[in-house]
């Protein structure tokens, strides 16, 4: 366990990171989370993150309530990344110890965030799955 304890996020993130921008439709998004099987995209503009889009800001466009009309469905799939994305999202550093990022994702229910330099120039995605394998990498032995 001590080993897990110095780990940090530049040794188990995934550094080839696909973006979209904002004028990607919902349509075009819809393929991408099929085709690339991921939970989140960074939101990219002039090399900055500017926001995430995930599966769930994908779903939530589709609840209603009986206070609401229901819009088509070809009209909501014209709408943009912009209309759904996430501003504030929550990111980390390359030296962040992956004890922080697991907390993060415990604490915040998130399944993988942006990995953000300095610049706010995007240098990685670290997911659930990264951590686990770096638990068992560390601790699996034990």
């Amino acid at each position: 366990m001590q080993t897990f304890l110095e780990q940090t996020v530049a040794d188990h993130m995934t550094p080839d990171v696909k973006v979209v921008s904002r004028d990607v439709t919902l349509r075009e998004l819809e393929g991408l989370f099929e085709k690339d099987d991921f939970n989140a995209y960074p939101v990219e503009e002039s090399s900055q993150v500017v926001g995430l889009v995930s599966k769930f800001d994908f779903l939530a466009c589709f609840v209603f309530s009986t206070a609401t009309m229901v819009p088509r469905y070809d009209n909501l799939m014209k709408q943009t990344v912009a209309n759904i994305m996430t501003p504030d999202f929550i990111y980390v550093r390359r030296d962040t110890k992956l004890t922080r990022v697991l907390q993060l994702m415990v604490d915040h229910r998130i399944r993988s965030m942006p990995v953000i330099a300095g610049d706010q120039r995007l240098v990685g995605m670290i997911s659930r799955e990264d951590v686990m394998r770096a638990l068992q990498r560390c601790c699996g032995g034990t």
